[in-house]
């Protein structure tokens, strides 16, 4: 089976904004994965309003949807009870919404990881009690 990988909002910005500390580390990682990258309405929603003053880059965004580099699998309101869940058990983190969607993700694509910038994800875990498997930069 292949690895999905699972799109954080950090990368996802750094990716569109070439001025983002970030942008050579994430567009490097991106070169070695296959598309689509999977994410959800929450990742999109943070990305969009933090590109919002980046020259084309809400565009930008739009377009990786729309054309398909980017998918949005993942239904809310079909997942939000065990949303809640997570949202509770990492209150002290604390876990935002994308984050909780995102390790929901994992759940549900046994064999993928989460391409973030965001050290929580070490924390965080799947099915109660399994490691979160990240690609992240080796200095987070």
């Amino acid at each position: 089976m292949r690895q999905r990988v699972l799109l954080d909002t950090g990368p996802l910005v750094a990716a569109i904004d070439r001025r983002d500390r970030s942008h050579n580390w994430v567009t490097a990682e991106l070169a070695t994965i296959a598309s689509p990258l999977l994410t959800c309405e929450a990742v999109v929603s943070e990305a969009l309003f933090l590109l919002r003053n980046v020259y084309g880059g809400q565009e930008a965004l739009i377009s990786l949807v729309n054309t398909g580099a980017i998918h949005i699998p993942f239904h809310l309101n079909e997942e939000f009870t065990r949303i809640g869940e997570l949202l509770t058990r990492y209150q002290s983190v604390p876990m935002s919404l994308a984050d909780a969607c995102l390790v929901r993700m994992c759940e549900q694509y046994s064999v993928s990881s989460v391409l973030t910038m965001d050290s929580d994800f070490i924390i965080y875990r799947k099915n109660r009690n399994e490691i979160v498997p990240v690609i992240m930069p080796e200095d987070i």
